[in-house]
């Protein structure tokens, strides 16, 4: 169901206003925008990042294995779910994968800015997309699973985030997480990257508990490659070099098939129950259990 961001009735999911105030979210080109103030920027990424990653994404290694784990992931811990809602879809580049994998469920993309919608729209023009704010989610127990990949760690209030997920799940969905983790790899692309943080697994883990959630699998990727990129981080911090934050994408051809590899090798090991505990970062599956803790 949804629920009114103007005056907090629920009502069914496929009515377009409240029928108790009437309120209908803001329309721009078709595109249902339930946090206007925030479409063209506002903090938490650059917008204009989205074009570069709309041309790089669907080659680079990183991406390519992370599809990977969340596929299996959703194959695994989710069977036979029926609606699926991604949290700052970006430019569909998760949703297409999804979409192959999964033809028959009903998926949503969700982004706080407008201009990575135009990229997912023109991926996926069968797919449901709107502009929303994480920090207040017009649905309540709408979804058999909710997504947020590489998302949680630009925002603030991750709590709050974490909180209005587990109201939009149906009882027993599941969420599904990955972010950047270990403040020892802080470095000039997280600040390029607008993070505001980056996890440690224990805070990930105490956060979801206290959202109302059980996590049911948390395992660190990029493990395998986690000295080369440690050594490119203290590079970056300590000999001030030129940061482009499109720079890890844009990789030549033979370093990028020898990364999606290794990338391979640890994908293989984690679909066959291996956690690791360190690594550029984290794959956490989580289930909605109980109330709120207060």
């Amino acid at each position: 169901m949804k629920r009114c961001l103007a005056c907090q009735h629920h009502y069914t999911s496929s009515a377009m206003k409240c029928p108790a105030c009437e309120f209908a979210p803001a329309l721009e080109d078709g595109l249902q925008l339930y946090a206007p103030d925030f479409a063209k920027g506002g903090g938490g990424f650059k917008s204009s990042y989205f074009s570069e990653l709309a041309s790089l994404e669907a080659q680079n290694f990183w991406f390519r294995s992370r599809n990977q784990l969340i596929g299996w992931a959703l194959k695994k811990y989710c069977k036979n779910f029926q609606s699926f809602l991604e949290i700052g879809c970006g430019t569909g580049y998760v949703l297409s994968g999804v979409s192959e994998e999964f033809p028959d469920a009903r998926l949503i993309g969700s982004e706080i800015f407008t201009a990575g919608l135009g990229f997912a729209a023109a991926r996926l023009p069968y797919v449901s997309f709107i502009q929303m704010d994480a920090r207040n989610i017009s649905y309540r127990e709408e979804f058999d699973v909710i997504g947020a990949f590489d998302v949680l760690e630009h925002i603030e209030e991750d709590i709050t985030v974490l909180r209005e997920i587990y109201l939009a799940l149906n009882t027993n969905g599941f969420l599904i997480l990955t972010v950047p983790q270990h403040r020892w790899l802080w470095s000039p692309v997280d600040e390029y990257a607008c993070h505001v943080r980056r996890y440690s697994a224990l805070e990930l883990h105490q956060k979801l508990e206290l959202a109302g959630f059980e996590v049911v699998r948390n395992t660190s990727f990029v493990s395998l490659l986690l000295p080369a990129m440690l050594l490119s981080r203290v590079k970056q911090r300590y000999f001030k070099t030129g940061i482009d934050p499109a720079d890890e994408l844009k990789l030549s051809g033979g370093l990028n098939s020898f990364l999606y590899r290794v990338m391979q090798i640890e994908v293989f090991l984690i679909k066959s129950g291996i956690n690791f505990s360190v690594g550029g970062s984290r794959l956490i599956v989580a289930k909605r259990r109980g109330q709120i803790s207060q």
